[in-house]
């Protein structure tokens, strides 16, 4: 069969900071091809609707297979499933993808027929069967594990057997240049684990996965990283190198073959802390910038993401990754609670310290605990808000003026480490950038004030929508199954065998509030 991958349009970041390319759907697409199957995979991130319809038209694909991740997405993708079906009746249509997984019913029910079939969790393990089951027998999709069709569903979605299969089809994207994280341009993406054990109340990594992790063996991490072009690479992992032995064999092998890169990774800051061994390792082999989620700058902001890490430890793995010469980017989540005044105190805690700073917006995610635990009523059901850059809980400040005191936040913390005044800093970066071709980096440094405009964030509020999601029940729990929450199962220790005992005693004590390293 004639199958095409499509990933929906950017989200607002992606207009600036970074554009990463579609790793997740790159596997699906290399094991629909490995099944025999002839494959075509488009990007919207880099390429237009026009170029989506003209593919559709010349290609005639017998199977569309849309990726959504991001639940601000969901409204796109139902409508170009709703075009492609118009255009091929006898098409089969399906979705798979983190958000989608989270959201099945409801994608099926605007999808009004469009759409065909919900893959929930890991489609690449089960693809070979699913695309079988649609050749020969589509009353057979409910069989597979994961499949939800408005017929029925399958059982419980399946895991890879080995990450060691996961083979991404980078030769199918046409545009790989696109691809940057910050002055890492191009950059390619690659994984080396899968999955995250710890818990924070705001994130859905955890649900999705069933606090599994899963980590590639030593050698394909290798040979993964040996077969990439380009010269910067970002760890998608969830958490880099939880498991220290593992992450400090594949720098010694990558380091044997004299491959040279320079790294973007995200970690926590207790991991960093552990594990000094490996990421002094790296740094010293291309590890040049990493990612921290913060989160809070103050214990109870910590206890309420249920981040397991106290404010001096955080602090502290700070200023081991300066020592490193690592530049450190964290995150913080603005409550819509905040007050001028709260703004007003972290715009002059993050200009007082060297490390880039972002700054999103908590968000009720369904598939996170707080998407059953918060009792603030939402104010919108728009799943275009849903960005963490839109307020969709109730703000303390009138909403015009809580998207006016973020966005000064943004432009005063993105104006010291990323525009104009920093490009001194960054000059040699950019003219070597710009030498070999690319441009991205240089583009998003005008790109910010077009981008992040307190008077367009206000009027996204405006637009009619024609999907709704559903909202969480009405009755709030203070306390949530897990098990409620999981899209796979969980398999306790046995979904963690890529730590070692050590490792899971770490991540344990971490979660019970007595690890100390």
């Amino acid at each position: 069969m004639k199958v095409l991958a499509i990933h929906p349009s950017g989200l607002m970041f992606t207009k600036v900071f970074l554009r990463l390319e579609p790793l997740g759907l790159e596997i699906v697409a290399g094991k629909a091809r490995e099944a025999g199957h002839e494959v075509r995979l488009i990007d919207l991130q880099v390429e237009s609707h026009a170029d989506f319809h003209r593919l559709v038209r010349s290609f005639q694909p017998d199977v569309l297979a849309f990726s959504c991740n991001y639940l601000a997405n969901v409204p796109e993708v139902i409508d170009l499933a709703k075009a492609a079906k118009a255009a091929l009746p006898r098409s089969y249509v399906f979705v798979g993808g983190h958000s989608a997984s989270f959201t099945a019913q409801e994608f099926l029910e605007h999808g009004e027929g469009a759409i065909d079939c919900v893959l929930r969790g890991e489609g690449e393990a089960v693809l070979p069967a699913f695309l079988e089951a649609v050749a020969s027998d589509r009353e057979a999709v409910t069989s597979v594990p994961g499949a939800v069709t408005l017929d029925g569903e399958g059982p419980p979605p399946r895991f890879v057997t080995s990450l060691d299969e996961s083979r991404p089809a980078r030769d199918l994207l046409r545009h790989r240049r696109k691809y940057f994280i910050g002055v890492l341009d191009p950059c390619a993406s690659v994984e080396f684990a899968r999955g995250c054990p710890w818990d924070c109340t705001f994130c859905s990594a955890w649900t999705f996965y069933g606090r599994s992790y899963r980590a590639m063996s030593v050698e394909r991490a290798v040979e993964e990283v040996a077969g990439i072009r380009e010269p910067g690479i970002f760890l998608v992992d969830d958490v880099a190198f939880v498991h220290e032995a593992h992450g400090l064999a594949i720098g010694e092998g990558l380091a044997r073959r004299g491959i040279k890169k320079e790294y973007y990774l995200e970690t926590r800051g207790d991991v960093l802390l552990r594990n000094r061994d490996v990421f002094r390792f790296w740094s010293r082999n291309g590890l040049k910038y990493m990612f921290i989620g913060l989160e809070a700058v103050d214990e109870e902001g910590l206890k309420k993401f249920r981040k397991r890490i106290a404010m001096d430890r955080n602090f502290e793995a700070l200023e081991f990754a300066r020592s490193l010469g690592i530049m450190v980017a964290i995150n913080l989540i603005a409550d819509p609670d905040w007050d001028r005044e709260r703004f007003a105190t972290i715009r002059q805690w993050c200009l007082e310290i060297p490390e880039i700073v972002n700054i999103s917006v908590n968000t009720p995610y369904p598939g996170t605990e707080i998407w059953r635990t918060e009792t603030r009523p939402l104010q919108s059901l728009d799943y275009r808000l849903y960005d963490i850059q839109h307020a969709v809980l109730p703000t303390k400040l009138p909403l015009p003026e809580f998207y006016a005191e973020l966005v000064k936040t943004q432009r005063a913390l993105y104006r010291r480490h990323v525009g104009w005044r920093a490009l001194v800093t960054h000059a040699g970066i950019g003219m070597r950038n710009l030498m070999r071709g690319q441009t991205n980096y240089v583009r998003m440094l005008w790109n910010f004030d077009s981008v992040y405009d307190p008077r367009l964030q206000l009027a996204d509020h405006s637009r009619e929508a024609r999907y709704l999601m559903a909202p969480p029940p009405a009755q709030r729990a203070e306390k949530v199954d897990p098990r409620a929450l999981y899209v796979h199962p969980p398999q306790g220790r046995r979904g963690r065998a890529s730590l070692d005992e050590a490792g899971e005693r770490f991540v344990d004590n971490t979660r019970m509030g007595t690890a100390r390293t």
